[in-house]
């Protein structure tokens, strides 16, 4: 398939992740005295990945994370010269979500902006966290991110499941973070809010590129190094593994 149509699923796929792992922080997370909680938008932002994974893996690998794309290339699992497509598609996709969710929550009377699902450390972390807290989290969280993309789309791996447990994999860190830096391990979900907000959103959003992509990285080749058996060239890509999750 084109790369053209491969990003243009990466851009659609980033939306629906964006739009219904934020949406439900921003709408339903506390509405108005009975809403759905921290639980409810982990399981959202996993639901988004785990039916996106089944949609759009077997076309683009469903990445939807410019941290997943760069550790995928650093694993040997995607090309290269293919990051700089799927990163645009991705932040395209990321603010087209966060303006549609701006779009309908600004449409109820009274309301009020605050932190549209932003991510931050200090004093814009949920829990105040320190700027060296958010970053240790980040990085672990998203090594251990990519170690799970690449395990459960390991050629040894169970055949069709790996969408199952990308997105119970995403959930959990949710679950974890949250409080911490209102979880990012995203940057392009980190950007399309931020853009929004502003300010100090916008200053922090460099740690929610860095941190991630850093982790990313950390992942990919901790599990190349020591996890993979197959040989150099040999390794099936994300999208290849994900067409077995229809068999």
């Amino acid at each position: 398939m084109s790369l053209f149509k491969r990003s243009f699923a990466e851009c659609f796929g980033t939306f629906w992740l964006v739009f219904g792992g934020c949406g439900s922080a921003v709408l339903a997370a506390g509405f108005p005295a009975l809403g759905i909680g921290f639980a409810g938008v982990a399981l959202a932002f996993g639901l988004t990945v785990l039916t996106m994974a089944f949609t759009l893996g077997h076309i683009s690998g469903c990445h939807l994370n410019p941290a997943i794309t760069i550790g995928l290339a650093a694993g040997k699992r995607f090309p290269a010269k293919e990051i700089v497509p799927y990163i645009v598609a991705q932040v395209i996709g990321a603010v087209a979500a966060s303006g549609t969710l701006y779009l309908i929550a600004s449409g109820k009377p009274g309301w009020v902006m605050g932190g549209f699902a932003t991510n931050g450390y200090g004093a814009n972390s949920p829990g105040g966290y320190s700027l060296t807290a958010c970053l240790i989290a980040e990085v672990v969280l998203t090594a251990f991110f990519l170690l799970v993309i690449m395990g459960s789309t390991d050629s040894r791996a169970p055949k069709g499941f790996a969408p199952i447990a990308i997105g119970l994999c995403l959930t959990l860190i949710h679950l974890i973070s949250i409080p911490v830096t209102n979880t990012s391990v995203n940057p392009a979900r980190s950007t399309g809010p931020a853009l929004f907000v502003g300010g100090a959103a916008l200053s922090q959003l460099w740690l929610f590129w860095v941190a991630p992509i850093l982790g990313g990285i950390i992942g990919a080749l901790v599990y190349r190094v020591f996890f993979s058996e197959e040989k150099l060239g040999a390794e099936r890509t994300v999208e290849e593994a994900m067409a077995t999750a229809g068999d």
